[in-house]
């Protein structure tokens, strides 16, 4: 791919404001629960002019209606709440999981593209504002907000520490749960996606078509070729998985010596996934569809119709959800 179209590439604008996404003719329906518009920054809707052009993560524009949508990105699940960033709006709303009722938006930093659960608090990565803001899931009250690199939109916990992935800079860095920077590390071209896997930080190279594996320490213990517009990564026991958005495929990855166990095919524009026991989940934003993959042998076992452009995938014990960026809404079903 040119270097043209690479700078074009919006991770959460792309396909989401394209002129026509497709949703499977034989995919299954899902419930969807409408967000509403957020909580507004002063001024109107950060990145947001009043003719409708939003200022995409490379510097380039694209037109979209500026009442269609908050832009919701990431989602998370808390033990009690989902969580969606609103990113163009600097806020993230909470909804209850057990009935769907929205039950609070809190206020953020600049462009929240990135989520994660962890040590009794919900982080938020703002990718405009260079930090990453700590959450109080009970109530939404700010616990802290911490420096981070340039551009940070990834976000994974390795059981003590939080790892932030900065999409502009070409790092990582190491935060402690209380906010105490510890480090920032090398990566490879964009990272995006993060998980915790087999002892270490496996981080998706967005501008690379790798993948980095790094100690808890920092330090680069290998890199792996995958799919082009490595995106999102999700650990799966023994296995890690990576979305290629623009290849419509997932590579599954032994997580002991990083061997490719397969590249399977999904769907357009593979993004957020998520495994829940016994699946693997993955939004495909291009399609605007949910996929269920058996981990085992890579297949598609069933497809869901999502709202449109979705990019977030989560699961709370009993239903998988998924961030519609293009409708402000999220959309659930039962995972099994």
């Amino acid at each position: 791919m040119s270097l043209v179209k690479w700078k074009v590439f919006s991770v959460a604008v792309f396909l989401a404001i394209s002129v026509s996404i497709v949703k499977a003719q034989d995919a299954q329906p899902m419930s969807e629960i409408a967000l509403g518009s957020g909580t507004p920054s002063s001024g109107g809707v950060n990145g947001m002019t009043g003719d409708g052009v939003v200022a995409i993560d490379d510097g380039g524009t694209a037109t979209i209606s500026a009442a269609s949508t908050t832009g919701p990105e990431a989602i998370v699940f808390d033990g009690t709440y989902i969580w969606v960033a609103m990113q163009f709006s600097d806020s993230v709303t909470r909804v209850r999981a057990k009935d769907g009722v929205v039950s609070g938006t809190f206020a953020v930093g600049k462009r929240p593209v990135a989520l994660l659960y962890a040590a009794s608090a919900v982080w938020v990565a703002n990718y405009l504002s260079n930090n990453v803001t700590k959450l109080d899931p009970a109530t939404g009250a700010v616990l802290g907000t911490y420096t981070a690199g340039d551009g940070p939109g990834g976000l994974a916990f390795d059981g003590t520490n939080i790892w932030v992935a900065n999409r502009n800079s070409g790092n990582v860095t190491k935060l402690s749960k209380t906010g105490g920077n510890l480090g920032t590390f090398s990566a490879g071209k964009r990272p995006m996606g993060l998980a915790y896997a087999g002892g270490n930080i496996w981080v998706a190279n967005n501008f690379g078509k790798t993948v980095t594996r790094l100690s808890t320490a920092g330090a680069v213990v290998a890199t792996y070729p995958v799919g082009q517009g490595a995106f999102g990564v999700a650990a799966q026991g023994e296995n890690v998985w990576i979305s290629n958005y623009f290849d419509k495929t997932v590579t599954k990855l032994r997580v002991a010596d990083g061997f490719n166990l397969g590249t399977f095919k999904v769907g357009d524009g593979a993004a957020g996934m998520a495994y829940d026991g016994t699946n693997m989940w993955i939004a495909c934003n291009g399609d605007s569809t949910l996929v269920k993959v058996s981990p085992s042998s890579g297949t598609v076992l069933a497809t869901y119709a999502t709202g449109k452009g979705p990019f977030g995938v989560a699961f709370d014990g009993l239903n998988v959800w998924v961030s519609n960026f293009a409708n402000n809404s999220v959309s659930r079903t039962a995972a099994n």
